[in-house]
């Protein structure tokens, strides 16, 4: 599965491509689902471009891209959306429209707040584990561990040439809870090494201008469906088998041949 992460924080002055009203998002949510994106991510911005928890920014933005697309359409619970942890976790309990799922980053204070209070709504969870935090160490203490959608193995090394090792140090803490179904992406330089090695080990992945604004060769991306393109035609050489194999399976990392 290529989930597209459409914005992110990013904003008109990263690249003209990222898209910000609802009507741009759903514009471009549509176009990468049919270049083969199977997911959306979405961060709702206020009219000034800054990402929001609000009900009243959320649900246009929810409307909008379930017009153009039927696949699931998760949003962000970002710390920077909402600082404090008790106003985050009532935002969500204003949602008038809900999302499918929602990221909820585990290094940030509140994040079980967030978690129970997506779970009360019966929002899935995606448990974002960054790479050079305490994420991880927290989720595996936690209650709600068992009970996400899968985690969100985030790797935040840029480096093209050490991103990859990030991502196998990352996943090889998730070994501690095998079974969880794993979504794996990188950021800027290092997104695609890390998507290729998502790819490599049959594990769900995202693409989008969120993560990176260049293409492999390094042309900049004129779309979140180009990117997405570029990601589809990246071989996956675990292949076949049931689907909880695909997505959850850590252990594969240990065994895949590295790339060429």
């Amino acid at each position: 599965m290529i989930q597209v992460c459409l914005n992110g924080a990013r904003g008109a002055g990263d690249s003209a491509a990222v898209p910000m009203s609802p009507a741009a998002l759903a514009e471009s949510a549509a176009a990468a689902v049919a270049a083969g994106a199977a997911e959306v991510h979405v961060h709702p911005k206020t009219p000034c471009g800054s990402d929001s928890l609000s009900p009243r920014v959320v649900a246009p933005v929810l409307m909008a891209i379930r017009a153009a697309v039927d696949v699931p359409v998760g949003v962000t619970t970002g710390a920077w959306a909402e600082p404090d942890p008790v106003r985050r976790a009532e935002r969500i309990r204003s949602w008038t429209v809900l999302p499918d799922h929602a990221s909820v980053n585990w290094h940030e204070e509140g994040a079980e707040q967030a978690a129970a209070a997506l779970l009360e709504r019966g929002v899935g969870v995606e448990a974002g584990l960054w790479s050079g935090t305490d994420g991880l160490e927290r989720f595996l203490r936690s209650p709600f561990a068992p009970r996400v959608l899968r985690v969100l193995a985030e790797v935040t090394d840029p480096d093209p040439m050490s991103a990859e090792d990030s991502a196998r140090a990352l996943l090889d803490g998730l070994g501690a809870r095998p079974g969880l179904p794993v979504l794996l992406h990188g950021e800027d330089g290092g997104a695609w090494p890390v998507l290729r090695l998502a790819r490599r080990l049959g594990l769900d992945t995202r693409i989008g201008l969120e993560d990176v604004l260049a293409l492999p060769d390094g042309r900049p991306a004129s779309s979140n469906a180009e990117l997405v393109g570029a990601a589809a035609t990246v071989p996956e050489r675990i292949s076949g088998g049931p689907p909880e194999f695909r997505a959850a399976t850590v252990d594969a990392m240990r065994t895949a041949p590295e790339e060429p």
